[in-house]
C-alpha cells in the first residue's frame, strides 16, 4: 500500500515522521513516498526532490521558481495516480499542497491536508476550495476544527505532536542547569537564543537584525551568552559567514555559540528566545521560556499580506491565548535598537517573566491529544471507509 506525503518545512518533517511511525502500527507493510525532511527518510520515506526545494516563502517568491513547483507537482501527481496511492497526505504548505491535492482528488485518490491554512487569517472564501480538494482535514488546534465543522467539512483535531513530546509541569531550574551543561554553556549568566529561521531568505532578513541587537544587548549586559542553533548545514555556513563579516574581536565573537540542530536544548537553555515567527514558537511555548517574535517579509509580499491578513496577532502563542502574550514585532519594527530594547526588557523583569508560566501551561495541555496516533486514527478510519466503498 502507497501513502503518499509532502512535508515542505522541518515542522512538517516532523510531524511527517510521527505520523509515519504511528500509521506503520496500523498498516506494517505501508510504502511511503512523496516529499519529506531528513526524519522522515530516517523511518524510510522516499523522497523524489529534497525538502528544501518546497521551503518558498510569500507570495512573491515563488513565483521565481514556478517552472521548478510546476515540474515537482506533474512528477508527484503521476507517481501517485500510476501507482495509485491508497491515500495523499499533505503536511502544511498549503500553497503546493492544495493544488497538487485538487489534482489528485479529481483522479479520485483520497487526499487529507495536516495543519490547517489560516483560514482564519485569510479569510473564510478559502474554505471553498479547500472542500474541493481536501477529504479531510487534520487540524492542530480547537478553534480550527470549530470553523470547518461550520461548514460541513470533515475534521479531527489532533492536537500537535510536540506537546505530546514535552512533558508539562517540569521544574524549569533543573532543566534550564542540565540544558547548559550540554551545550557547555555557563552555568549562571543570562543566556539569550537566537532562532531567525530555518529558511535562507528569512535568515538573510533576520540574522543581521538579531547579531546587531545581540551587540546592542551586550553594551548594557556584557556577561550575556547567545546560542544560535541552525536547522542544517546550509543555515549554519549563512550564520557563520554573517558573524565573520560582523569582524567581531575574539572576546565578543566568543559570546555566540553556533550549534548544529539542537533547538530544542538550546531554548532550554535560555532565559529569552529571539525568534522569527513560526513553529518555533510554539516549542518556546512549551518549553515555557519567554520571547520576542519578528516577522519580516519581503516589502511586495509585506504589502500585499497587510490587505488580506485579518487577524490581530501572528505568532502561535498569542493566537492560542486571544490576547498578547508576547511581544510581536512586524517588518519596519524589526531594527535592532527595537529589538535590543524588547530584549532587554524582558530580562530586567523577572517577574513578566513568571507571568507567563500559568498560561503558557494552560496552552499546552490543551493541547496535548497524542497527535501521532489521533492523526493516524483518522488517515485509518478514511482508509477502511475508502475500502468500504471500493467493494
Amino acid at each position: 500500500m502507497l501513502i503518499g506525503m509532502v512535508a515542505g518545512e522541518t515542522s512538517g518533517d516532523m510531524l511527517g515522521a510521527g505520523l509515519m511511525q504511528a500509521i506503520r502500527q496500523r498498516y506494517p507493510q505501508a510504502r511511503f513516498a512523496g516529499v519529506g525532511g531528513p526524519l522522515m527518510l530516517a523511518q524510510g520515506f522516499e523522497s523524489i526532490t529534497p525538502m528544501e526545494r518546497l521551503s518558498v516563502m510569500g507570495f512573491v517568491e515563488p513565483l521565481g521558481r514556478l517552472p521548478e513547483l510546476l515540474r515537482l507537482k506533474r512528477d508527484l501527481v503521476r507517481l501517485f495516480v500510476d501507482e495509485r496511492a491508497a491515500v495523499f497526505i499533505g503536511i502544511d504548505s498549503p500553497g503546493f499542497n492544495l493544488r497538487l491535492e485538487q489534482n489528485l482528488h479529481d483522479a479520485g485518490i483520497r487526499t487529507v491536508h495536516y495543519v490547517s491554512p489560516s483560514v482564519w487569517a485569510w479569510g473564510r472564501g478559502r474554505l471553498k476550495k479547500i472542500a474541493r480538494a481536501v477529504d479531510l482535514m487534520l487540524a492542530l488546534f480547537p478553534f480550527e476544527s470549530e470553523i470547518y465543522q461550520q461548514h460541513g467539512m470533515a475534521v479531527h483535531c489532533v492536537g500537535h505532536s510536540l506537546a505530546d513530546r514535552i512533558a508539562p509541569g517540569q521544574d524549569q531550574t533543573v532543566i534550564r542547569q542540565q540544558a547548559r551543561a550540554s551545550l557547555q554553556l555557563p552555568a549562571s549568566t543570562p543566556v539569550l537564543c537566537l532562532m531567525p529561521g530555518s529558511r535562507k531568505d528569512e535568515v538573510q532578513r533576520l540574522a543581521p537584525v538579531f547579531i546587531a541587537a545581540a551587540l546592542l544587548c551586550l553594551e548594557k549586559k556584557p556577561d550575556l551568552c547567545f546560542v544560535i542553533p541552525c536547522a542544517n548545514e546550509r543555515r549554519r555556513e549563512q550564520i557563520d559567514g554573517m558573524l565573520a563579516q560582523a569582524l567581531l574581536p575574539p572576546a565578543i565573537r566568543d559570546a555566540f555559540i553556533v550549534t548544529d540542530g539542537r533547538s530544542h536544548e538550546a531554548m532550554q537553555a535560555s532565559d529569552l528566545v529571539l525568534l522569527a515567527s513560526g513553529t518555533a514558537t510554539l516549542e518556546a511555548l512549551l518549553l515555557k521560556r519567554p520571547m520576542v517574535v519578528c516577522y519580516r517579509l519581503s516589502a511586495l509580499t509585506w504589502a500585499l499580506a497587510r490587505r488580506l491578513v485579518k487577524i490581530p496577532f501572528i505568532s502561535l502563542p498569542n493566537l492560542l491565548a486571544g490576547r498578547e502574550l508576547v511581544p510581536e514585532l512586524l517588518q519596519d519594527q524589526v531594527t535592532a535598537p527595537v529589538v535590543s530594547a524588547e530584549v532587554l526588557a524582558w530580562l530586567d523583569d523577572p517577574e513578566r517573566q513568571e507571568s507567563l508560566y500559568d498560561a503558557f501551561e494552560a496552552i499546552h495541555q490543551s493541547i496535548r491529544l497524542d497527535a501521532d496516533q489521533q492523526a493516524a486514527a483518522a488517515v485509518s478510519q478514511l482508509l477502511d471507509a475508502s475500502a468500504g466503498e471500493a467493494r
